[in-house]
């Protein structure tokens, strides 16, 4: 019984982090009126997932299809622990994101920037990591999302 109820809750749990995924806006009210839950039984999920880090932050989608986007694919030395070059590409202005990969490279990252330049003055960055191989840089086109 005592399984069944954490599995619920963890259904719960799922589908108010769907709800904020989708909008991280949406009122606890709302929030409790689609689960059939009362506000403060949401308020106390949010709480706890906070709590426990499920939720770690809320972040803004913003409209950027006026910025230049590229993804660069990234060899690092096997001598070199690639979470230590991850974290130094990660405090680069312009890098939105950074993915370590299994493949034939070992990090992806998306940069953006208001300009191709600003885009290329970040990998220019990376290019300087200690660690850094070699780098394979392809510009975005189009975002569909």
């Amino acid at each position: 019984m005592a399984k069944r109820k954490r599995a619920d809750s963890s259904k719960t749990d799922d589908l108010i982090i769907g709800i904020l995924r989708e909008n991280s806006r949406t009122s606890n009210t709302d929030m409790a009126t689609k689960l059939g839950l009362s506000e403060s039984a949401v308020r106390r999920r949010i709480s706890n997932l906070e709590a426990t880090e499920r939720i770690r932050k809320y972040t803004v989608e913003v409209d950027d299809r006026d910025l230049s986007s590229a993804i660069t694919w990234i060899s690092v030395d096997p001598a070199t622990p690639t979470r230590q070059v991850s974290e130094k590409i990660r405090g680069l202005k312009g890098v939105e994101s950074v993915y370590e990969t299994a493949g034939q490279f070992d990090i992806a990252v998306v940069v953006k920037g208001a300009n191709i330049g600003e885009v290329n003055a970040t990998i220019e960055g990376m290019r300087r990591i200690q660690g850094i191989t070699g780098t394979n840089t392809t510009m975005v086109l189009r975002t569909i999302r």
